[in-house]
């Protein structure tokens, strides 16, 4: 398989305990808790870890990894980006969620089909995901991305309509 046949689920940020467990900071608590196994992916090689257990602690995960049972064992990872197949990821999405890779890229029209922008990122916070759209004057615009905001969604087409309130875009 290749790098861009997989997503990026969390982040081992450290240990915890004694014992070998990761503490995993994370985005979407659902990709997490259903993975039976994750990957850790550079330039040369892919190694998988199979989870033996997953636990929650004020916003990490805390995963244990079979084969792993000391903190000198768990180290190497520290740092490391956390993977899952794209497909698989796919696969577990509810019908109004999307991968934010996908979302990347998608043209942003207004509902009388006129061009406002592309999205060129995605940022997160406490609350909700905020969609960057880059105007044509090269101005990015951080929009909440709430369903009253953007009432329709199309991946495939990479096509986003928007609906925005005043002030809302520059």
């Amino acid at each position: 398989m290749k790098k861009e046949d997989f997503i990026s689920i969390g982040k081992i940020t450290n240990f915890f305990g004694i014992k070998g467990e990761a503490k995993v900071g994370f985005d979407n608590e659902n990709q997490i808790k259903n993975a039976k196994s994750v990957f850790i992916l550079d330039d040369e090689s892919c190694c998988e870890l199979k989870i033996k257990s997953i636990r929650f602690h004020k916003n990490f995960a805390i995963i244990k990894f079979e084969g792993i049972d000391d903190i000198n064992e768990l180290l190497q990872y520290k740092g490391q980006r956390i993977f899952t197949p794209k497909k698989e990821a796919l696969n577990k999405l509810e019908k109004d969620e999307f991968l934010i890779q996908d979302l990347i890229g998608c043209v942003v029209y207004n509902e009388q089909n006129e061009k406002i922008g592309e999205v060129v990122n995605i940022s997160t916070n406490s609350s909700q995901d905020l969609l960057n759209i880059k105007n044509g004057f090269g101005k990015v615009d951080l929009v909440p991305f709430v369903n009253e905001f953007f009432p329709i969604v199309d991946i495939k087409n990479k096509k986003i309509i928007i609906k925005p309130i005043e002030g809302l875009l520059s």
